[in-house]
């Protein structure tokens, strides 16, 4: 087969200053000169017959055959690169994840330690941000992301519900006599009062929710450091189950009420379609489903 393809060192350049913003840092990538650089992308400009950027002071920007191109160019690459790295023998090298602060501080934590006994020429590299990353322009391998699994360019894998229920110190809820009904919860301090969960969860435990009675109490912005107020008797904090249920295990938090809350969203793990057969994304992702496979089972016969 004869395959219509661009000079492929062009291209290559393409494609790094396309992700990275600049023909300087692509050059420096590449181990070449700028003007070496520019020649190249001028070769594929020419070749294209039609310009790929914009050039300003001191900076480039995709035009829209650019924007077009760039993206497939990343993925050219990267599958040649994960081909290659399968020819050479496995999952080595670096993984980078990239999750919100809650999954990485209060389940990526505590199991991460299996993965890297068993994989220990593979690191991981983990990124914490509430931001969704752009795997086609950011060096990230896999995400794990909460929401309703629907990602364009990405392949999402279902790990658990992110369903939400009040949990507190057993300490905390002893000094106000117990914590029985939804009400009583009034007599605690609530983390993130004004959080919406708060609401649907009184709701879906049958009981209005009453703004004017809430104690106010920290408002921290993450559920991880709402689980930390929690924990030192600071309050109430509204939290994930399936990602809090070691400390509901050990003793640390209570969860007075076996309602939930729900917005619809659920854990994922997410990755680029074309790299769902590189190694070191295959052999984590495996693992998570494999660690997360309880869960899964444990809701569909809650379902039931």
């Amino acid at each position: 087969m004869s395959w219509e393809l661009p000079p492929l060192a062009a291209i290559r350049v393409f494609e790094a200053a396309a992700r990275l913003g600049s023909f300087t840092k692509a050059a420096e990538e590449l181990g070449m000169t700028q003007s070496a650089a520019s020649y190249q992308i001028k070769v594929l400009e020419e070749r294209a017959g039609t310009s790929l950027f914009i050039r300003k002071t001191r900076q480039i920007a995709l035009t829209e055959a650019g924007q077009q191109l760039a993206p497939h160019a990343t993925g050219a690459f990267s599958a040649l690169a994960d081909a290659w790295v399968a020819t050479k023998g496995g999952a080595t090298g670096v993984l980078s994840v990239t999750t919100m602060e809650t999954f990485a501080s209060n389940w990526l934590a505590v199991w991460l330690g299996t993965f890297q006994l068993m994989h220990p020429d593979l690191a991981v590299k983990v990124n914490t941000s509430s931001r969704l990353a752009d795997f086609t322009r950011e060096d990230m391998d896999i995400g794990i992301r909460t929401g309703t699994g629907k990602w364009p360019g990405l392949t999402a894998h279902y790990l658990f519900k992110a369903d939400y229920t009040p949990m507190l110190s057993p300490r905390l809820a002893e000094s106000v006599g117990g914590i029985h009904r939804p009400e009583d919860l009034y007599k605690v301090a609530l983390c993130c009062a004004d959080d919406p969960w708060w609401k649907i969860w009184f709701e879906a435990a049958g009981v209005p929710f009453e703004p004017d009675r809430v104690i106010a109490g920290p408002t921290l912005g993450s559920q991880a450091y709402d689980a930390m107020a929690a924990l030192t008797d600071r309050g109430a904090a509204i939290l994930t189950r399936n990602i809090y249920s070691a400390l509901l295990a050990k003793g640390q938090l209570i969860q007075p009420f076996e309602v939930l809350g729900s917005d619809g969203d659920g854990y994922w793990l997410v990755h680029l379609e074309s790299r769902r057969n590189t190694p070191k994304i295959k052999v984590f992702r495996d693992w998570v489903l494999a660690q997360t496979a309880e869960i899964r089972e444990r809701e569909r016969r809650e379902v039931r």
